[in-house]
């Protein structure tokens, strides 16, 4: 096998379009596996037990495919919105997709999310119309809606026969050959008299389209010469690869009707690993370096997803971009410059390993248990040095806070969730100090279910949920003086420190001193800092810690014998305290930025509801796909929710990514509820 019998192909979909039904299907006829389904649980696809719970997949799957001609890796993903880093990981390192539809559904919102991954990374794709044998489903209207939705560029390599409703085959129009479903399997057959004149029309706008893409192939077409069954598909091929071209297929993966011809189509019209662009890596001088996906160039590999098993540990799946990997060869972590044996080397089909060899340029493959290996790392030869960039995975925008229900869930809970974060990169786990809350960051709520699902099943451990905390600040807007006096003598050894202090408004806690003649020594100086940055850490106001304060050491007495550093560090927070509540205190509440992505008829929607959060707009701008991007500033408080608030008001098509931007003043009304709910 070489790097040119190889397509690495992404399977992507709206959930419950048939995604997994269609991997299922083109595994089944090549392999003569009996076909599983997604309603009796047993697809190779989703085999883990939260999946087959939900009929649906949560993380991908890959599954080769080993046909006469080549090895197509297919690598199956889940639809749901909560799970689109399994997506992004995917299109990281393919350069062929198959887009699956329900025909009777359209083109649906993570049809079009789907769609804009893959043209943002200008990966070739076949469209699937799957399920054409539902009710009232009519072509026509549901090649109209691709075009005006993905592109005008779609065009029908197959069409659909059948009548009143009855799907029952469809004509390849590149072949002008016709397959029957009898019942059981597809069969030749005869083109319906009524289907020719439509499918001679596609045929011959096909033609041409190749015609066109040479003067020689040009002349040829305007003298009335038939193009050969070759050059046609050599034309086609061109166009698919070029983007200019959008195969349609149609059929029905659960009764295997389209299933071969998609299979023939994945290896005549999508690329091998050495069709496109060579791969752009980085030198340890951080200097760009390109390597071809050929068996002959020098081997670097990329990590794109990591699987953690309870008991055998960790699986990296990563595909190799250039050169050859043997097992027993040494190779190097390019993160870390750690170089590490291959002891086993693996291909993977769903959950099941099979030991192999070596792998050749463009394959996917799998190692076991290395340490400190993870997702978006790259494996290069120790004398080809070559580092990739990293995948770069959506951040977490729903947060809830997790208590385990046991003292042992307690010991295990943070084993348990390293574990589960080098599976997935877009799980976030922070320790809150200020109100001592370990706080989980997801995608959404599907992907916090599935989380929680999975530590209970594979980990034996469950916990409860409770609403995080948002994190306030207390600052000053007036300047106060405060004196602070810590003095107890009881006959013996005793404390006597004093001290007059100035506090003010800053951009930062800071402390200075401005003491003359030796009132307070200068070696009691940093115990008196120390009790001003002590005092700050929780404010007379709320409870929260301050920020923004000036603290200026003015004057003060201390006493020969009974004066130490713990007198003066007592004696600062005194002279806080005494300042503080004279000083104007107002509590800050944090401010995050967000960026909103919507399609613009909902634009006014979104910006209405973000003025409701007391939100200010700072930038909008048309992306590449031309959706709309909205930049707002918007008080943490106000969005705790917002995941779930902006699916529900752009029917699932809006996404936001969020980051701290820093503290504002609250308005009055909003402190009052503030303090009430920390009374």
């Amino acid at each position: 096998m070489n790097e040119k019998t190889i397509r690495n192909v992404v399977v992507l979909g709206h959930q419950g379009s048939g995604k997994t039904s269609l991997v299922e299907a083109l595994y089944s006829v090549v392999s003569n596996r009996p076909k599983g389904s997604i309603e009796r649980k047993n697809t190779i696809s989703d085999y883990l037990l939260e999946e087959q719970q939900r009929l649906g997949s949560v993380r991908l799957s890959v599954i080769p495919i080993e046909t006469e001609h080549c090895t197509i890796n297919l690598i199956d993903v889940p639809g749901n919105d909560d799970f689109i880093g399994e997506a992004i990981a995917a299109t990281s390192v393919v350069k062929g997709a198959i887009l699956v539809m329900d025909a009777s559904s359209g083109v649906e919102v993570e049809t079009i999310k789907h769609w804009n991954l893959l043209r943002k990374k200008n990966i070739p794709t076949i469209l699937f119309v799957n399920k054409m044998d539902k009710e009232n489903v009519v072509f026509e209207n549901v090649l109209s809606e691709i075009q005006e939705k993905l592109g005008k560029n779609a065009i029908p390599f197959c069409y659909p026969m059948g009548h009143n409703d009855n799907f029952d085959g469809f004509v390849n129009c590149v072949t002008l050959k016709a397959r029957k479903y009898n019942g059981q399997i597809c069969e030749d057959a005869e083109i319906y008299d009524d289907k020719k004149i439509k499918v001679l029309e596609l045929h011959n706008m096909m033609v041409e389209a190749v015609a066109q893409t040479s003067e020689e192939l040009l002349d040829k077409f305007f003298m009335g010469e038939p193009l050969t069954h070759d050059e046609i598909q050599i034309g086609l091929r061109a166009g698919v690869l070029g983007g200019e071209l959008i195969p349609v297929l149609v059929g029905c993966a659960t009764k295997n009707i389209g299933v071969h011809t998609t299979l023939g189509m994945l290896e005549d019209y999508l690329p091998n690993p050495s069709d496109l662009n060579p791969i752009e890596g980085y030198d340890e001088k951080k200097n760009s370096v390109l390597r071809k996906t050929l068996n002959e160039e020098p081997f670097s590999a990329f990590v794109f997803k990591t699987y953690v098993d309870s008991y055998s540990g960790t699986t990296s799946i990563f595909k190799i971009n250039s050169g050859v990997l043997n097992a027993g060869d040494e190779v190097m972590i390019a993160q870390t410059k750690k170089t590490i044996s291959i002891g086993q080397l693996f291909r993977i089909c769903g959950n099941k390993q099979t030991s192999v060899r070596k792998l050749m340029a463009g394959d996917i493959g799998v190692i076991n248990k290395v340490e400190g290996l993870e997702t978006s790392m790259t494996l290069c030869s120790p004398k080809n040095f070559i580092e990739y960039p990293n995948i770069e995975f959506p951040g977490a925008v729903y947060f809830k806070a997790l208590e385990a229900k046991t003292k042992s869930d307690v010991d295990k809970l943070g084993v348990v969730l390293a574990k589960m974060m080098l599976e997935d990169k877009s799980m976030v786990i922070r320790r809150n100090i200020e109100t001592n809350q370990l706080l989980l960051g997801t995608l959404g709520v599907g992907h916090l279910t599935y989380i929680l699902e999975r530590m209970k099943n594979s980990y034996k451990l469950e916990v409860s949920l409770k609403d995080y905390q948002v994190v306030y600040r207390e600052t000053i807007k007036a300047s106060a003086h405060g004196t602070g006096r810590y003095i107890k003598q009881s006959g013996g050894s005793g404390f006597y420190g004093v001290v007059e202090m100035d506090f003010s408004p800053a951009k930062e806690n800071k402390f200075t001193e401005e003491v003359f003649g030796g009132t307070v020594p200068k070696n009691y100086f940093p115990a008196v800092e120390k009790g001003f940055q002590e005092a700050c850490e929780k404010g007379l106001l709320a409870g929260f810690p301050v920020i923004g304060v000036h603290a200026c050491l003015k004057d003060g007495k201390y006493h020969a014998v009974d004066s130490n550093e713990l007198s003066f560090k007592m004696a600062s927070i005194l002279a806080f305290k005494d300042a503080y509540m004279k000083c104007k205190p107002i509590i800050l509440e944090p401010i995050l930025q967000i960026t909103v992505t919507v399609h613009s008829d909902d634009v006014g929607t979104i910006l209405s509801d973000l003025n409701s959060r007391r939100g200010r707009i700072t930038g909008m701008e048309i992306n590449s796909v031309k959706d709309q991007k909205i930049t707002a500033l918007v008080p943490e408080r106000e969005i705790l929710e917002y995941v779930n608030d902006l699916k529900s008001m752009t029917q699932g098509s809006g996404y936001f990514y969020q980051k701290f931007y820093g503290y504002e003043e609250t308005p009055s009304h909003i402190q009052e509820k503030i303090l009430k709910e920390q009374a």
